[in-house]
C-alpha cells in the first residue's frame, strides 16, 4: 500500500495520479493519519510560507524538499509540488514518466496555447522540458501535434462558431473496460422513441438558443449511434437539418463504433444525408480479445462492415484501436495493425487502455487477476510507425486517468481527413452544445478566457422526464456568455 499523509487538501487531486503513475497497480490511499502497514508513504506539511513534502520508503529510506509557498501564484505554486513529487519519486523508484509530471488529460494545450501567443518551437519545447519534465519524445509529438491542429483550426471562427454533440446512449453490450454512458440495447428498446422524443426537444430548444450562431461541426457519439433503427436515424438527422443551419458546417460524424450494430440500411441512412465521416471501431483484429473484453463481433463482421461503408461511397473512415488490451502483447498489436494497414482507413485513434473505476475489469479485478495488462514504448512506437506508413500524421492528443502504460491516445490522419471536432472538443477552442443523456456542454468564451460548463443528466429515464431541467441549464450557461 502506498498512502498520502496530507493537512491539507490542496493540490492533492494533481498529485495523487502523479503518485499512481509511478506505481501502477498498487494501492494508493489518501489519508489523514499515518498508516501502520503503509510500504511508502508521502506526507504533505503545509507550513505559512512553504510546503513541506516528504517520502518515507522501505528500509528506511527517508527524502524531504521544501516547496515555497507564492500566494500570488498558486498555479506555479501547484506546478513546484508536482515537480517535487515527481523528482522524489523518480529518484526512488529510478524511473521516469514519458509525460513528466503533468497529470491533465490535454498536453498539447500546453503547446497550442503558446504557439497561438507567438512562442517559436524551441521556447514551447524548453518549457515542457524544464517545467514539466516532459521527455523529448513526448515534447516533439506534443509540438507536432499543436502545429497540425493550429494549420487545420486556421478558419474556424471561435467567437461566433459552435460545434454540437448528439449522444445515444445505447450499445449492442458494455465492454469489459468501460463505464460509459451506455445502456445495453437488448433492455432499452421499448423506451428508444422516448428518448428520441426528449432528444428531439432538446434539439430544438438548442436550435432556437443558438440563433445565428454558426454550426462548424457535429458529432454524434454515445454509447452507439448505430445501435437505431434506420427510420429512427432518419428522422434524427432529419429533424437536426431542418432545426439547424448548415451553412457553415465543415464536418458531420458519426460514430458507427461497433460492427456488430452496422447494417447497409444504416449505412445507407447516413449517405443519404450527406454524412461521409463514420468510425468503424474494432479495437482489436485479434478474435480471443474481443471475446475476451465483451465485443459481441467477429474480426469479420469488422473487415465486413469497413468494406460496406467504402462501397457505399463513405471516404473519412476512422477506426480506433486499444493497445494494453487484456492478454495482449507486441505480438497481438502488430497483427492488428497488419489488418489495418491492408484495410486502410482514412484515420486511426490509437487509444491506451484506460480501465474505469465502474468498469468490470476493475471492479471484479479478482475475476479477471489472470488476465496480463501490458502497453510499452515498444508497442505505442509501433503503432506510430504503422500510422505514418499509412501515410497519417498525429493530429490530436489527449490522455486520461489509469492509462496503461502512462502514455496516451493519438489520432492519426491523412492530408484532409483529421476530425475537426476532436481538436475542437480537446482543446476547449470553440463553444460545444452537447445533447442527449450525459453529455455535457461547454461554454467558450476565448477573449475572457474563460469555460463554463453544464451536463446533461446520466440516467435515461430522469434524462426524458427532466428535458426541461436541461434546456433550461443552457439557457443559464449561454447567457452567461454574454
Amino acid at each position: 500500500m502506498i498512502t498520502i499523509q496530507f493537512g491539507n487538501r490542496e493540490f492533492l487531486n494533481e498529485i495523487f495520479p502523479l503518485v499512481k503513475s509511478f506505481f501502477p497497480g498498487e494501492e494508493v490511499v489518501v489519508t489523514e493519519e499515518p498508516v501502520e502497514e503503509a510500504r511508502i508513504q508521502i506526507l504533505l506539511l503545509y507550513l505559512a510560507g512553504t510546503i513541506v513534502i516528504r517520502l518515507n520508503g522501505e528500509e528506511g529510506v527517508c527524502k524531504e524538499v521544501t516547496v515555497p509557498r507564492n500566494s500570488a501564484d498558486r498555479m506555479e505554486t501547484k506546478n513546484e509540488c508536482k515537480r517535487a513529487v515527481y523528482q522524489l519519486l523518480a529518484e526512488y523508484t529510478k524511473k521516469e514518466l514519458p509525460w513528466g509530471s503533468l497529470t491533465g488529460i490535454r498536453p498539447t494545450k500546453i503547446a497550442l496555447s503558446m504557439l497561438m501567443e507567438g512562442h517559436r518551437n524551441v521556447e514551447i519545447a524548453a518549457k515542457m522540458r524544464e517545467e514539466y519534465l516532459v521527455s523529448r519524445e513526448k515534447t516533439a509529438l506534443a509540438i507536432a501535434i499543436a502545429n497540425r491542429e493550429l494549420h487545420i483550426l486556421k478558419d474556424i471562427d471561435y467567437e461566433e462558431g459552435y460545434s454540437m454533440y448528439v449522444g445515444i446512449p445505447f450499445c449492442p453490450s458494455t465492454c469489459l473496460y468501460c463505464s460509459f454512458t451506455s445502456y445495453p440495447i437488448s433492455g432499452w428498446e421499448n423506451r428508444i422513441e422516448e428518448y428520441l422524443q426528449a432528444l428531439f426537444r432538446e434539439i430544438d430548444g438548442v436550435a432556437e438558443m443558438c440563433g445565428q450562431k454558426k454550426l462548424n461541426s457535429i458529432y454524434m457519439g454515445g454509447g452507439t449511434p448505430t445501435t437505431l433503427m434506420p427510420d429512427q436515424m432518419d428522422r434524427l438527422l432529419t429533424r437536426l437539418e431542418e432545426k439547424f443551419s448548415y451553412e457553415h458546417l465543415l464536418e458531420f460524424t458519426v460514430e458507427a463504433g461497433r460492427p456488430d450494430s452496422i447494417s447497409r440500411e444504416k449505412l445507407e441512412v447516413l449517405r443519404s444525408h450527406g454524412i461521409s465521416r463514420i468510425s468503424v471501431n474494432p479495437q482489436t483484429m485479434n478474435q480471443k480479445t474481443l471475446d475476451v473484453i465483451g465485443r459481441r463481433h467477429t474480426v469479420e463482421q469488422t473487415v465486413e462492415a469497413y468494406y460496406m461503408a467504402r462501397e457505399l461511397g463513405f471516404d473519412n473512415i476512422n477506426m480506433d484501436i486499444i493497445m494494453g488490451l487484456p492478454g495482449e502483447g507486441a505480438e497481438e498489436v502488430a497483427y492488428t495493425l497488419e489488418v489495418l494497414k491492408e484495410l486502410d482507413p482514412d484515420n486511426i485513434t490509437v487509444h491506451s487502455l484506460a480501465i474505469k473505476r465502474a468498469a468490470r475489469l476493475n471492479m471484479f479485478r479478482e475475476e479477471y487477476r489472470e488476465l496480463k495488462i501490458e502497453n510499452t514504448e515498444e508497442i505505442m512506437n509501433l503503432a506510430s510507425r504503422t500510422a505514418r506508413d499509412m501515410g497519417m500524421e498525429p493530429y490530436y492528443l489527449y490522455r486520461q486517468k489509469n492509462m496503461a502504460g502512462n502514455f496516451e491516445n493519438v489520432g492519426y490522419a491523412k492530408v484532409d481527413k483529421a476530425g475537426i471536432y476532436n481538436i475542437l472538443m480537446m482543446e476547449e477552442m470553440q463553444t460545444i452544445m452537447a445533447l442527449g443523456a450525459g453529455s455535457v456542454s461547454k461554454l467558450v468564451v476565448p477573449s475572457q478566457n474563460r469555460i463554463e460548463r453544464c451536463g446533461n443528466v446520466k440516467d435515461v429515464p430522469t434524462y426524458i422526464g427532466r428535458i426541461e431541467d436541461m434546456l433550461e441549464r443552457k439557457r443559464n450557461l449561454l447567457a452567461d456568455g454574454v
